[in-house]
């Protein structure tokens, strides 16, 4: 099994935190990609909207997940020694592996089987968890 990331809130207050601990970040992100578009001052005044700054925010936070890329059989072993989230799984039961974060802070693992692209499924399951989980929440 192979692990990556860094955010695995165990409460809604602390996903909440680390929430608005990104806010930051996504600032520097933004002031610092569109310096690099050569935006100048009014243009960046005019563009990075509130709006803009959020949908950062929400892509920083979805990336910095945990999650955990393993065979069905890690899998199933796992969510067996985690019998207190509600497994919300997408893809295959057919198929051979399976990424997956755990969510306590909501009391769910989302999952997404792939075959052969493990960075694909680990992408598609911080977007699931934050989409159908975290959002709603924060």
């Amino acid at each position: 099994m192979e692990t990556d990331g860094v955010l695995e809130p165990e409460t809604e207050a602390a996903a909440r935190d680390a929430y608005d601990g990104i806010v930051p970040a996504a600032r520097e992100v933004l002031r610092e990609s569109t310096r690099a578009m050569g935006f100048d001052r009014d243009e960046y005044d005019e563009r990075v909207t509130p709006g803009v700054v959020e949908t950062a925010r929400d892509a920083l936070f979805a990336s910095l997940l945990v999650v955990h890329r393993g065979s069905r059989a890690e899998f199933e072993a796992w969510c067996e020694e985690h019998p207190d989230l509600e497994r919300v799984e997408a893809g295959s039961s057919d198929v051979a592996n399976v990424a997956w974060h755990p969510a306590p802070a909501v009391g769910v693992v989302a999952a997404a089987t792939y075959q052969n692209e493990p960075d694909a499924a680990a992408s598609a399951v911080r977007r699931q968890a934050f989409g159908r989980f975290y959002r709603d929440l924060l």
